[in-house]
């Protein structure tokens, strides 16, 4: 008999299982020997020593991911604080229509009228260069990652609410909450946010990223502690 592919298999039980009359219906097949990578699977019914029987509860049935949800402020307190260092380390004067200086080609509009999806293309369109773009640099792979987690989709603008709204998932990552609640030190939650943005400094001065594709520290670390200091001063949150 002529050999099928993993997948033709379970095309076939996928089949049957269309047609069931209900969810607890047995999906049964014609007597058959299938050979797969040196295994042979045996559906034959009329063979009750070799017939496999699924029901529909034993087929994974893959789901969205629910998205994921946010304890920080939407707007203003220290969170906005914070991202307001980070974009002046990241993005300069440019703000939410940065784009990094080594792209090569820029996108056809200013980013904060630019749709997710038209992201996108710009980004598969002009492959070998750096891509990081907005106000917080996002990098392709950390924007389709981020999206996903708070729900957005391929139609929705990238206007800087939008922005603001994935920076917080990375100050998130980084510790915010833990900081705010005295579990981490300033100090550690700003090691975090460097590990995360290149622009920022490391406790040795240098961007966790120095060196790679040009990356550098713009502050100093004083200078980094001493915004985060004025920041969460009257909080009381955290030690140094």
């Amino acid at each position: 008999m002529k050999k099928l592919a993993a997948s033709s298999a379970f095309c076939l039980i996928a089949a049957a299982l269309s047609g069931a009359a209900s969810a607890n219906e047995l999906a049964r097949f014609d007597s058959r020997k299938i050979a797969v990578t040196g295994l042979n699977f045996a559906l034959s019914p009329s063979s009750s020593e070799s017939r496999i029987h699924l029901n529909r509860s034993m087929i994974a049935t893959p789901s969205k991911p629910s998205a994921r949800r946010l304890t920080i402020p939407t707007s203003g307190g220290p969170s906005a604080a914070v991202r307001h260092v980070i974009a002046t380390a990241e993005a300069g004067g440019k703000g939410y229509d940065a784009v990094q200086h080594g792209a090569r080609i820029k996108p056809p509009k200013r980013p904060t009228g630019m749709t997710i999806g038209e992201i996108y293309r710009w980004i598969a369109a002009t492959p070998g260069q750096q891509h990081a773009i907005g106000r917080y640099q996002f990098i392709p792979n950390t924007l389709k990652t981020l999206v996903a987690e708070a729900g957005l989709n391929r139609n929705d603008v990238f206007t800087p609410q939008v922005q603001d709204l994935l920076a917080d998932f990375l100050l998130e990552d980084a510790g915010f909450t833990p900081f705010m609640q005295g579990k981490i030190s300033r100090h550690r939650f700003m090691e975090n946010l460097a590990r995360i943005w290149a622009g920022l400094p490391t406790s040795t001065g240098r961007s966790y990223y120095h060196g790679h594709a040009g990356n550098r520290a713009v502050i100093t670390w004083n200078e980094f502690d001493s915004h985060m200091k004025s920041i969460f001063d009257s909080s009381l949150r955290g030690t140094s």
